[in-house]
C-alpha cells in the first residue's frame, strides 16, 4: 500500500528510510466501495488522503441542484477539502468513490506532528500546494478562454486512461456544461474524424 505513497513522496523530496517509515506509519488505510462517500457536504474534513486504487470525484452541488466537479482523483493523486481541513469549518464538497477504491488518510494532528518531527514534510506539502495552485490557475484560465469543445478535447488528452471510466454526466459537470451539450460536442468531433 505505502509503496505508491513512497514513490509519490520521492518525486517531491528525499527522506531517509526512518523518516519515510515514520511518515507513512501516520496514514490509515481505508477501503471504500463504489458510490460511497469519503466526505459529504456539511461534515468537517478531518483528513488528507492519497489514492492508492480507484477513482474519486470531488464536487459541489450549486443552489440550482447542479453538480460542479472540481476534480477527479485517480491513483497516485492526493485528495481532500483543503478549506474544511484547514479551517475546521463544514465542507461544501462531496468526495465520492466512483470505483471500489483504497485511500491512505492522514489526520490534521498527525500531519502537523510530522511538520515538527520530520521538517522535510512541510516542504513536501508546500511543493504539492504550489503544483495544485498552478493546476487550478490553468483550469480557471481554460474555463474563461477556451470553448467547451476545446475544454473537452483537453480533458480527453489530460485523462486518456481515465475518461472512459466516467459518465457523460460526470464529464459535463467537470466541464461546466450540460450533458446534452456534451453529446453535441462529441457528435461534432466524431463527424470531423
Amino acid at each position: 500500500m505505502t509503496n505508491l505513497l513512497q514513490q509519490n513522496i520521492n518525486t517531491h523530496i528525499s527522506l531517509s528510510v526512518p523518516e519515510m517509515e515514520a511518515f507513512c506509519d501516520l496514514f490509515q488505510n481505508i477501503t471504500i466501495k463504489k458510490k460511497s462517500f469519503l466526505l459529504s457536504e456539511g461534515e468537517v474534513c478531518k483528513f488528507e488522503g492519497f489514492v492508492v486504487k480507484g477513482l474519486f470525484r470531488v464536487y459541489h452541488i450549486d443552489q440550482n441542484g447542479f453538480e460542479q466537479v472540481l476534480y477527479f482523483a485517480v491513483e497516485n493523486w492526493w485528495i481532500t477539502d483543503i478549506d474544511s481541513f484547514t479551517t475546521g469549518k463544514p465542507s461544501q464538497l462531496f468526495i465520492q468513490a466512483l470505483d471500489d477504491s483504497e485511500v491512505l488518510l492522514i489526520s490534521k494532528k498527525d500531519k502537523e506532528g510530522a511538520y515538527t518531527n520530520i521538517p522535510k514534510i512541510e516542504k513536501l506539502f508546500r511543493v504539492m500546494t504550489q503544483k495544485t495552485h498552478v493546476a487550478l490557475q490553468r483550469r480557471m484560465i481554460d474555463n474563461l478562454s477556451k470553448t467547451a469543445d476545446q475544454r473537452y478535447l483537453d480533458f480527453i488528452e489530460k485523462y486518456p486512461a481515465h475518461y472512459n471510466r466516467l459518465t457523460n454526466l460526470q464529464i459535463a459537470a467537470y466541464l461546466g456544461i450540460s450533458h446534452e451539450f456534451l453529446s453535441k460536442i462529441r457528435k461534432k468531433i466524431v463527424g470531423k474524424k
